[in-house]
């Protein structure tokens, strides 16, 4: 039988984070922050039960859905051409931290081990962007800002946990640094590998599926499908779901119907937003009962607050240094690529001319041609797309904590000295980021002035590529309309994509009630079809954004989605 006051939690539990996440929106403050300050407020409150992060339920049932749901809207374009900053930001920086951070924490706590020291710097070394980059899109920064710090939040708790593991394995006994690098490699190899393949198989399994319901609901395993094997490897399971779903959603448009994708993603992001608002509620309701915890094992609270104090600014500092550096090398690498452009003209010119005095078949020609345009769109996208120093101190400034550290100090072995004021230390230099640089991020970002993106760049990038598409759309009519109506036809002509076209819709009568609906119907999807190849075609060149890109997916999937729903009445 249902136990009613479960019931009444989550209700309750739902009604308070969507009202929480409305009014802290109202208030200008990103919801996570919210939702830790009001949980925490009401830890103390009497009645209020007692929270204790089961840190086995946040990272193996809250985490994979969680990172799936991000990487699936991750557009690999963005995440290739920002590996440098984000693996630096991801993987080398989260070494650094867990180094740095265990060495003080032995200073600190001198009668705790090695090991134990840097397990701690390792719980305390990954970031959480959910806040920065809700702060971020709503004060206009630019897209790729955004992608590094959603990149960095992507991989950095992969790097972290398969750090605290190896950790956690030397305090049962001794480990060298090269079984930790060897355990690291591995990982990440396994991880990728298992990604990618899962990756893959979804989207050509889903493929087959000719409902959206059911699409969905194979969806929502996914992430656990990727998650469980690498696991039980002794590879990242978290790096995997990544991966998987970076290659679901750069594979989605080939495979997946477009009724499918938009279904799917706006259920992914109702998921994604009741876990992540969830997560952060628990970690403020579980203040209380951590004090608790500290009390009864005869442990300094106020030892745990200061050391946790004085982590937080170690974290900061060190987020803040590791930056200056990494803007150099991306400031070196857009030099670089200004120098690059004459060279890949030569290339191009001499490659041209070797293809002209030989029989190169068409398919080779133009594998070169696409690689060529993507390079020079790589580098492109280094000069126009520029951090500088403005995007370094935002990047500086978001390096946030989330639930994942205190979860992760959860997982500490229970026969961990000092355990329970551990715990606290993480809990505070989660706390202390999040509120103090979450608080604080809108101001530094108003105050660098950093320029958003070029809007008029954009809307010009984006008549161009559905110009491009109508092209690869009237090509296709034209060969297809073969003994149609000739009114039909004029009717699919106006309404597909065209740069000019109002963007409010065509003015067409609706083919509803028209006798040639089905021939309408049959034509507009395969001059739909044609312009979404002319689109994946483009984007294996990379001669557009993935703001550009994705704009002109959606317009694609919703006028696709609204064509066979119409197809389907009777």
């Amino acid at each position: 039988m249902i136990r009613m006051d479960l019931v009444l939690m989550a209700v309750v539990g739902i009604a308070g984070i969507v009202s929480i996440a409305v009014f802290s929106q109202r208030l200008g403050v990103a919801a996570p922050l919210g939702l830790v300050v009001v949980g925490a407020v009401l830890s103390f409150v009497p009645g209020v039960p007692d929270v204790e992060i089961e840190p086995e339920l946040v990272l193996t049932v809250i985490l994979p859905p969680l990172l799936y749901s991000a990487a699936l809207s991750m557009p690999a374009q963005d995440f290739r051409r920002n590996f440098k900053a984000i693996s630096g930001l991801a993987v080398l920086l989260v070494v650094v931290t867990t180094a740095g951070a265990g060495v003080l924490f032995h200073l600190l706590i001198p009668d705790l081990g090695w090991a134990a020291c840097f397990a701690l710097g390792a719980v305390v070394s990954p970031t959480d962007a959910v806040a920065a980059t809700s702060m971020g899109r709503r004060l206009g920064l630019p897209s790729r800002l955004l992608t590094v710090l959603e990149g960095e939040g992507l991989v950095n708790d992969a790097s972290a946990l398969v750090l605290l593991r190896s950790a956690i394995a030397a305090m049962a006994g001794a480990v060298s640094l090269w079984q930790v690098a060897g355990d690291f490699f591995y990982s990440v190899v396994v991880a990728t590998v298992i990604g990618i393949v899962v990756g893959i198989v979804n989207v050509r399994i889903r493929g087959l599926f000719q409902d959206a319901v059911f699409n969905t609901a194979a969806s929502f395993i996914l992430p656990f499908v990727a998650f469980v094997p690498a696991e039980e490897l002794g590879a990242s399971g978290v790096l995997a779901v990544v991966v998987a779903g970076v290659v679901t959603g750069h594979l989605g448009p080939k495979y997946l119907r477009a009724a499918d994708r938009v279904t799917e993603e706006v259920n992914w992001r109702t998921v994604a937003f009741l876990l992540e608002s969830a997560i952060f509620l628990l970690m403020g309701l579980s203040l209380e009962h951590l004090l608790d915890e500290v009390d009864a094992a005869r442990l300094s609270t106020t030892e745990g607050l200061l050391i946790g104090l004085v982590a937080s600014a170690f974290v900061i500092a060190v987020r803040m240094l590791f930056v200056v550096p990494l803007v150099a090398v991306l400031k070196r690498d857009e030099r670089r690529a200004a120098e690059a452009f004459p060279v890949l003209e030569q290339r191009r010119e001499k490659i041209a001319q070797r293809f002209a005095d030989a029989d190169v078949p068409a398919s080779r020609r133009a594998y070169i041609g696409r690689r060529f345009d993507r390079a020079t769109a790589d580098a492109d996208f280094l000069v126009t797309e520029k951090l500088g120093w403005r995007g370094g101190v935002v990047l500086a400034w978001s390096g946030m904590r989330g639930a994942i550290t205190l979860a992760a100090a959860q997982s500490l072995p229970s026969d961990t000295p000092y355990r329970a004021e551990l715990i606290l230390i993480a809990f505070v230099v989660a706390m202390t980021t999040l509120l103090l640089q979450g608080l604080t991020l809108p101001t530094v970002i108003r105050l660098v002035k950093i320029p958003a993106d070029d809007q008029e760049r954009l809307r010009t990038e984006y008549g161009t590529l559905l110009a491009e598409l109508a092209d690869a759309g009237e090509k296709e009519l034209a060969g297809s309309s073969s003994g149609a109506d000739p009114q039909t036809v004029e009717r699919v002509r106006a309404d597909s994509l065209i740069g000019v076209r109002d963007e409010r819709g065509s003015s067409s009568p609706d083919p509803d009630h028209d006798e040639r609906r089905e021939q309408y119907i049959r034509l507009r999807l395969l001059t739909i079809a044609a312009e979404r190849g002319a689109l994946l075609e483009a984007r294996a060149r990379g001669t557009y954004s993935s703001q550009t890109l994705g704009a002109a997916q959606r317009r694609l999937d919703l006028e696709e989605t609204r064509l066979q729903a119409l197809s389907e009445q009777p």
